[in-house]
């Protein structure tokens, strides 16, 4: 099992199969809190077991899939649901899932008694190489994760194993993720997936795609500058999910092909066909879903990226060269055409 240190207290285990005991060693740990999403009900009920034979009492709270955990109102059922266990702040909240789950726990960890230990298993391949990693939390309130804070779990455990026996769609998705890790800052994780006769190795893939991240969020944790650049595709790809209601991995491959074409234009990309090509091959869309244009306009002046300046977008200057640029309603026009919205 490889390791990967983000910092002194947070690492992340990447292998087959996965640690026992689960929880990283704690004294003074009474219970571990287990919030699952419904498809990882027998991953969670394992990882269960597995913290109880560590000596830990173990309760699994089973939450609602996808985007509908990250509302308000199952946090404060959860909340509920944590003061009726007396969860304190030696106890430790574990999540079970893809990316919403681990936004959610991790939120919740961190606005509980002002901070309690969280610890993530990430059962999908776009949770594993992204929402797992860099410690953003985020509940939904009109817009993406509107509501949210950085804190690092202490543990992230991804399993191969697993992620390889997930479906199909679930696995093109997380393909999303892992190749915008390439596009932004490893050309041979792209050679990787260019060479790739099908589907490229999972270890690889998650490993380098991973490694990506955590070094660009141990420059920047807080998103004051470089780390921006993870958010390649996101500043559309966003607005798409929200007004279309797809997937986010659908949505940031779609956003990307409407970055590359702004890069194209602002920074002199050359490799928008290319992108576009890969994206395809991977059975991922490359157009948008017909919605309403401006509401999709409205949800970008809603992203977190815009300041007092204006809206910046992550942009490519290269593959594995990526920087934030200010860019203006024209250049979004550009984008949201190259996808189909005019």
């Amino acid at each position: 099992m490889e390791q990967i240190l983000i910092n002194e207290t947070s690492e992340i285990l990447i292998g087959r199969g996965t640690p026992d005991p689960f929880l990283p060693p704690r004294a003074s740990r009474t219970q571990a809190a287990v919030l699952a999403q419904p498809g990882a009900g027998d991953v969670a009920k394992r990882t269960v077991r597995a913290i109880r034979s560590g000596g830990t009492h173990a309760t699994l709270k089973v939450m609602p899939d996808g985007d509908a955990v990250k509302a308000m109102q199952v946090a404060a059922s959860t909340y509920e649901w944590l003061a009726d266990l007396n969860v304190g702040r030696h106890d430790t909240i574990v999540g079970v899932g893809g990316g919403a789950i681990t936004d959610f726990a991790g939120f919740i960890a961190g606005t509980w008694l002002r901070g309690v230990e969280v610890v993530y298993q990430s059962t999908t391949l776009l949770g594993a190489v992204d929402a797992s990693v860099g410690g953003k939390t985020g509940l939904n309130l009109r817009g993406k994760n509107l509501i949210g804070l950085f804190r690092h779990p202490s543990r992230v455990v991804i399993d191969i194993n697993g992620i390889e026996q997930l479906p199909e769609h679930l696995l093109r998705e997380g393909f999303a993720e892992a190749i915008k890790a390439g596009f932004i800052a490893d050309p041979d994780l792209v050679d990787l997936f260019d060479r790739a006769d099908g589907q490229p190795d999972f270890a690889q893939v998650i490993t380098r795609a991973v490694r990506v991240k955590v070094d660009v969020v141990s420059a920047d944790f807080r998103e004051s500058g470089r780390r921006g650049i993870l958010n390649y595709g996101h500043t559309i790809g966003h607005g798409i999910e929200v007004a279309a209601g797809i997937s986010h991995g659908e949505a940031v491959a779609i956003g990307m092909v409407a970055a590359g074409a702004v890069s194209e234009i602002r920074c002199g990309f050359r490799g928008a066909a290319r992108q576009r090509a890969l994206l395809e091959r991977l059975g991922l869309p490359v157009v948008s879903p017909v919605v309403d244009l401006e509401v999709v306009r409205r949800l970008i002046g809603l992203d977190k990226k815009r300041d007092a300046e204006g809206l910046r977008m992550a942009l490519l200057e290269d593959f594995g060269r990526a920087k934030l640029e200010y860019v203006t309603d024209d250049d979004v026009s550009v984008g949201l055409a190259a996808i189909g919205l005019v």
